[in-house]
């Protein structure tokens, strides 16, 4: 039969103290209330004996656990995983451990992992779900819990949040565009629920009058949510429509993913057809081909700045609420190119002309 474990009146007797100077002289926040030469006792005595602590009997008496819950609406994002990177080596560099919950974008399965975290008393939260009408968020206002967003807003709560500009991002993209010479520009917007999806239309809509572009409200559809397929069926959609454009700009690089095979399906080609740009700069996006143009923001210092502000809000449960904007960098790629006219010739306004002969619904004839 193995020892059993070591437990901490153990490490007491061993160092001749009392258990309750034990485990101040063990926990680094109530050293500072023991003597060195005893603090140093109760630590030769713990390393000796190969004592550790139990967390779960210390989250009991503490109410503390240093586990901070996150929820992510996506794992199958190439997006996240840089994200909670920098999240995770923040909140470890000071004591704390992250519990990851992964809800599919499923309010009921985000409902329940919420709980679940709650009952195992984490100290905080990191959301990068919220969307209108959450009834996390609305729980979580009412107990009063630390909570930071990340990479999303909710205006009606007051919760610290950090995100990128989407709408600065979106007219970056709307400019690109026009530069190139494009007029009829289109936009795949994300859900509408979601912050960054409501955000970077607004993006869309400015950015068109900043450049002078009229507004075609054919030309502007709404994903259900950021995935590959919601891509493809929006992109697809436009092409059937019968609605001429050169250009779409779109909300996330997933969407922007699916409009790849929808031109693929229709026989049209990225960018010589059709130009795209996409926003988010996720992993591996510059192996597409052609490699997507699109907005970056720094993802590993979105999750450091998440956790930094709730790190405050754990500390001080009135800290100020801080909303924070990382600035966005348009990644000019190869899904891009200038708009041909008749006569092979680029420019602003030009007639659209696909340069191999293709042709489908969507890309009206040369005049």
């Amino acid at each position: 039969m193995p020892d059993r474990p070591a437990t901490l009146r153990d490490v007491a007797a061993a160092a001749r103290v009392h258990p309750a100077t034990a485990s101040r002289a063990l926990n680094p926040e109530t050293r500072i209330l023991v003597s060195e030469g005893t603090a140093r006792r109760v630590t030769e005595a713990a390393v000796a004996l190969g004592y550790r602590p139990n967390p779960v009997a210390r989250s009991l008496r503490t109410r503390k656990s240093h586990t901070i819950g996150v929820l992510i609406p996506d794992l199958n994002n190439p997006l996240f995983p840089p994200i909670v990177r920098g999240l995770e080596d923040r909140l470890a560099s000071a004591g704390y451990v992250v519990l990851l919950g992964n809800t599919d974008g499923d309010s009921g399965k985000e409902q329940i992992i919420f709980e679940q975290m709650r009952a195992r008393h984490v100290d905080g939260y990191v959301l990068a779900t919220a969307h209108e009408s959450n009834p996390v968020l609305a729980e979580a206002a009412r107990a009063e819990l630390p909570v930071v967003l990340m990479n999303r807003l909710a205006p009606d709560y007051s919760f610290s949040s950090v995100s990128a500009d989407n709408e600065q991002g979106m007219r970056m993209s709307v400019a690109h565009l026009a530069a190139l010479g494009h007029t009829r520009i289109a936009h795949i917007a994300g859900p509408q629920q979601i912050s960054t999806g409501e955000g970077r239309r607004r993006g869309f809509l400015a950015g068109m009058k900043a450049s002078g572009l009229d507004i075609h409200d054919d030309l502007i559809i709404t994903a259900s949510g950021y995935t590959v397929e919601e891509g493809t069926r929006c992109c697809r959609e436009l092409l059937e429509s019968g609605a001429g454009f050169t250009a779409v700009a779109v909300a996330n690089d997933m969407l922007a993913v699916g409009c790849y095979a929808a031109l693929d399906d229709a026989g049209l080609r990225c960018p010589d057809d059709l130009s795209l740009v996409g926003f988010n700069d996720m992993p591996f996006i510059d192996r597409l081909r052609p490699p997507l143009t699109t907005v970056r923001f720094p993802h590993y210092q979105l999750g450091t700045e998440a956790a930094q502000l709730l790190l405050e809000r754990v500390t001080n449960r009135e800290s100020p609420v801080k909303i924070l904007y990382l600035a966005p960098e348009l990644i000019v790629r190869g899904s891009t190119a200038p708009l041909v006219q008749a006569g092979g010739k680029s420019g602003q306004g030009a007639v659209p002309v696909p340069l191999h002969g293709t042709r489908t619904a969507g890309i009206p004839p040369a005049s």
